[in-house]
C-alpha cells in the first residue's frame, strides 16, 4: 500500500471527500466496495457524493433520501451521506430538492455539460458564484474545469464569504486535459485569500478512493496551510461540517 511519502506528498488527507457508486450511471463500484478502498488506502473515512439525477443516467432522487439507512461505520472506516449536485442555472439552482439536500452531510454543486451548457467567463462565473451562495452548498466542485472558464477569484472570494470550500479534484488532473494550470491558480488565490480548499479524488472506481497524490503534491507546492484543507484531518472535517450543519438549519428558519 502506497504512503503519501511514496507519492512525493507529506500532507495526509483524511477524508475522501468526492466518490461514485454505480447509482452515478457511469461509475462503477458499490458503496461497499468504495469502503474497501478508503480503507486500502488508510483513510478515515469517505463521502459518497453520487451525482444528482439530473444527469443522464443517474439516480432517482429518493436515492438520497434512502441513505439513511446506510452505518456511520463501512469496513472500519466512516462514511458520509453526500451529493454531487448538478448546477441548472445562474441563479444557485440545483438538481436535487432543498428536502434531500437537508438530509445530506456535504453537498458539492458542480457543473457538467449535459445539464449546464459551457458559456462565457461571466456566466460561468455567475453560476458558480450563486451557487455557493445557496446557503445548502458545502463547496463547488472541479471548479478549475477548463471547459468553463470562470473568474477565478471571484469564486474563490464568494466561497469565503460564505465559508464554503474550492475542489482541488484530482481526477481532473487525468480526464480534464487542461486542469492542472486552473488548478494552480485557484489553489494560489484560495491561498491568497484563506479561503477553504478540500481534495477529492472523484473516484468512479473503488481503487481510485484516496488517490489524492496530484492535489495534494500541488498544495504542498504552495504551502497551503494544513488548516486551510476542511479534509486534512477529520477533527477538521467534523467541526466544518458542524458549523455548515448549524448554518443550514439558520437558513431554514
Amino acid at each position: 500500500m502506497r504512503s503519501p511519502r511514496e507519492y512525493g506528498c507529506l500532507m495526509r488527507i483524511a477524508i475522501d471527500t468526492h466518490t461514485h457508486t454505480v447509482a452515478s450511471g457511469h461509475a462503477y463500484s458499490t458503496v461497499y466496495e468504495l469502503a474497501l478502498g478508503a480503507r486500502k488506502h488508510h483513510l478515515k473515512g469517505f463521502v459518497l457524493t453520487d451525482h444528482g439525477p439530473g444527469l443522464p443516467g443517474g439516480t432517482h432522487p429518493y436515492h438520497f433520501g434512502n441513505l439513511r439507512i446506510l452505518p456511520e461505520r463501512i469496513r472500519g472506516v466512516r462514511f458520509y451521506r453526500g451529493v454531487e449536485a448538478n448546477i441548472v442555472d445562474t441563479a444557485g439552482g440545483l438538481d436535487l430538492a432543498d428536502e434531500y439536500l437537508l438530509q445530506l452531510d456535504f453537498a458539492y454543486a458542480g457543473l457538467h455539460e449535459l445539464c449546464f451548457a459551457p458559456s462565457d467567463e461571466a456566466t460561468n462565473t455567475k453560476a458558480l458564484v450563486a451557487a455557493l451562495a445557496n446557503p445548502l452548498v458545502d463547496a463547488v466542485s472541479h471548479p478549475g474545469n477548463p471547459v468553463y472558464p470562470a473568474n477565478m477569484r471571484e469564486v474563490a472570494q464568494a466561497a469565503k464569504e460564505y465559508g464554503k470550500a474550492i475542489e482541488i479534484n484530482n481526477g481532473s488532473f487525468r480526464v480534464r486535459a487542461g486542469s492542472y494550470e486552473r488548478c494552480a491558480e485557484f489553489a494560489r488565490i484560495c491561498l491568497e485569500t484563506a479561503t477553504f480548499v478540500v481534495c477529492g479524488s472523484d473516484a468512479h472506481y473503488w481503487e481510485d478512493v484516496g488517490r489524492l497524490d496530484k492535489a495534494v503534491a500541488l498544495l504542498e507546492e504552495l504551502h497551503m496551510p494544513k488548516g486551510q484543507v476542511i479534509n486534512a484531518t477529520t477533527a477538521s472535517f467534523e467541526a466544518f461540517l458542524a458549523k455548515r450543519k448549524s448554518e443550514k438549519r439558520a437558513s431554514r428558519a
